[in-house]
């Protein structure tokens, strides 16, 4: 909870009720590698915080994983499209390692956003924060060569190319197993 009550408010104060208040809404859980936390056609009703472990989003288009992003420690995920609309999600969110998640359902935020306005700037922020990783993403998958991608993905989060299995990595990068091959040797030379 420590990790979680630090991440949510680095910047600012969080007022000691609302504090409380966050640590019975959000409640840990345990998830084993592989497990989903949420599927495509489920309204994905949690937010979660990773603690411990990683997970990744992904999409199945004609029967082919399509990795479109990476959560590790410290970080929020959820369905935002479907947390935020409420309506079926259109991704899957699977654990890639075993993992120890902080959740809170909508409901829950919802009540804590009405009770406790001052957490809304918190909100805000994984939002923005989402937003951010999003566009670059956009971007890298729009105007940048796989080398490029690749060695932006070896520079700023090696982290990635590290813990998730290839196959994961070369989807993201949006490339094959085998053009990922190649371009991790040639930087090897």
């Amino acid at each position: 909870m420590h990790n979680l009550l630090s991440n949510i408010s680095p910047n600012f104060k969080i007022p000691a009720t609302a504090r409380e208040a966050l640590e019975h809404m959000f409640v840990q859980k345990q998830f084993n590698k592989n497990e989903l936390l949420i599927e495509d056609g489920q309204v994905c009703r949690h937010m979660y915080f990773l603690e411990q472990g990683c997970i990744r989003g992904f999409y199945n288009i004609d029967g082919k994983d399509i990795s479109q992003w990476f959560g590790f420690e410290n970080d929020f995920a959820t369905s935002f499209s479907s947390f935020i609309t409420r309506h079926a999600a259109k991704e899957y969110i699977q654990v890639v390692e075993d993992s120890t998640l902080w959740c809170i359902s909508r409901d829950q935020l919802d009540e804590l956003l009405s009770k406790y306005p001052e957490l809304e700037k918190t909100v805000r922020l994984i939002y923005e924060q989402y937003y951010i990783r999003l566009e670059e993403r956009y971007s890298n998958a729009h105007f940048k060569t796989a080398t490029e991608r690749y060695e932006d993905l070896l520079k700023n989060s090696p982290h990635i190319i590290q813990r998730m299995p290839l196959g994961y990595v070369a989807s993201y990068l949006g490339i094959s197993a085998e053009t990922l091959s190649r371009i991790r040797g040639q930087n090897k030379k």
